[in-house]
Parts: C-alpha cells; structure tokens; sequence
C-alpha cells in the first residue's frame, strides 16, 4: 500500500499540474527535496501566470519517528498508546488561488500513514478531502464542486458525504471569526473501517476528480471583470485563509512537529493577503451574502 499510494498521488500531480500549465501559461517551479529523517518530496509551484496569483502542487513520501507531542496530538492511531513511533506518510497536497475574485481558491489533500508496521488494529489509515473558498457566492459552482464528491461518496461503501459535509464544515471553522474557512466539500481523517484495498480505491476516486470538480468552475470565473473594491474584499477573505491555516489546520501543526520542509509546509499560503481593523460590509452587499454561508453552512443539495 505503501508504494501504491506513493504511485498514485505522483501520477495525479503530474496530471494536475499538465492541465494548469495549459491554463495558466507558464510552467511551474519544482524542488525536490529531501527529509534527513527519511524520505522526501517534491513540491510545484506556479506564479506569475495569467490565471493564478499563487498555485501549488505538492506529493510527499517520508518516514522517521514521531515525538512523543506529535504522537499523542495526531487524531489517528492514538490506541497504540505511545509505542510505534516509527511512522511512514504519503500523500498529495495542493492549493491554487486565482488572481481573479470571481474565482474561488481550491484546497484538497489525500494521504496515507502508517505507525509501526502498519499491521496492528489502528495503526494505519487514510485521510483528507477537498474544499471550495470563494470570496464571492456563485450558487452553481458549490453545487457543482458538491455533487462531484457526492457521486464520489454515493460509489463507495467507505464513504458517507453527509457526515464527511458535516466534517469539513466543522473542521474549517476559524473559531475566533465565528466563520467557515469557505463553503465545504468533503473532509475525513482515520478511515480504515474496511480493507486497505477499498479505502485506497475511495481516495483515488476523490484525488481523479478533482479537475472535474473546479477546473469547470474556473473556467466561468477566471475572465470575469471585477473592481478594485471586490479585489480588496479578496485580499481580506484571504487574510482569514491565513488565520485558520496558521492557527488551527493540524496539516500545519504536524508538518513543523515532524521537522517538515518549511517552504512546502507553508506553500498553502496565498502570495498576498490584508487584514482592515474592525472591516464590516453591507448587510446588502455581495459581500455579506458570503459572510452569511460561511456562518450558518448550507445544504447545497437539499438531501
């Protein structure tokens, strides 16, 4: 499973990455990198293009021996009771923000990891999912991103979108704004309740679908016309991208306890961002429609 997960997230990086390329206009910069605890990565990042101000695709392998801090604040695998610190992870992850306001930025992540030899009851499992952050509502394009990973869910027994719904928008919960961190799509962490083979099978469902899932939306998106004013808004909506990702995202807080590469850890990050003492909008605006999702998370297709 090990090398199969490896396999699979380095072909889907290629893939994603060969298709923004054709978008974008320029080629992406590529690090590889290696961990002196073990293993390594390789990390793509696009700017300067004419579609995204910031882009990056990252797929990592890497193993080593976890702290005893990082070993007791991983959700996963916390029946081993402190033994197997020997760990092996791998996994894709990528964010991209556009330029244009009128274009969401996209997150999604999958990985695999293992404690020990990965054969005790708990010791492995796999994790992540993908999610939507707009800075101005377009109710077909959430929609859209959520009947993909519906359909994804509805073909695998592992699978439960209205919990794993439920899970993202409780996980992207910036705590301190009262706020979602976008609106949703699907999240889930420790899924091993069947075998490796079928819970792999569901994962490399979701990493597949993800150009079906936003590069439709994209498309409608990416030549809008927009003003300065909407370009600030996205500067703000940005800077509350900071504060979960700093804050709150265990992804973060894991990559730095574990002696992670600090530029690729950090890659999620948008290139610009702003934050306006006590910035308020119009209960009328656009803005605020937005504002209201993010508060009180939607059922987009009325299950």
């Amino acid at each position: 499973m090990r090398q199969k997960m490896s396999d699979m997230v380095h072909k889907i990086q290629d893939e994603i990455c060969e298709k923004l390329i054709e978008i974008d206009g320029v080629k992406y910069r590529q690090d590889e990198w290696t961990r002196q605890e073990g293993g390594g990565g390789r990390s793509r990042v696009f700017s300067g293009g004419k579609v995204f101000e910031k882009a990056g695709v990252n797929v990592s392998v890497v193993h080593g021996t976890l702290s005893s801090e990082a070993a007791s604040s991983m959700s996963g695998g916390r029946n081993l009771e402190g033994t197997d610190l020997d760990f092996f992870a791998t996994g894709i992850s990528l964010v991209l923000h556009p330029h244009n306001p009128m274009a969401p930025t996209v997150h999604a992540n999958y990985r695999y990891f293992e404690r020990g030899d990965g054969k005790k009851k708990g010791s492995w499992w796999f994790g992540g999912g993908a999610d939507l952050t707009p800075s101005y509502l377009f109710d077909d394009d959430v929609k859209h991103f959520h009947e993909v990973y519906k359909n994804i869910c509805d073909r695998h027994d592992i699978a439960d979108y209205r919990n794993f719904k439920k899970w993202c928008d409780d996980y992207f919960f910036v705590k301190h704004r009262g706020e979602r961190r976008g609106v949703g799509g699907i999240f889930f962490d420790d899924i091993n309740d069947l075998s490796k083979e079928e819970c792999f099978s569901f994962v490399k469902d979701c990493a597949k679908s993800f150009l079906v899932s936003y590069i439709p939306i994209l498309e409608r998106r990416k030549d809008m016309s927009y003003t300065s004013k909407q370009k600030e808004w996205q500067q703000i909506r940005r800077g509350r991208y900071v504060e979960f990702n700093l804050v709150y995202d265990r992804g973060t807080t894991f990559g730095l306890n574990t002696n992670g590469r600090i530029e690729s850890i950090l890659m999620s990050l948008p290139l610009t961002a702003r934050w306006e003492y006590c910035h308020e909008v119009d209960s009328n605006s656009d803005e605020y429609k937005l504002i209201k999702v993010l508060q009180e998370p939607r059922n987009w297709l009325e299950l």
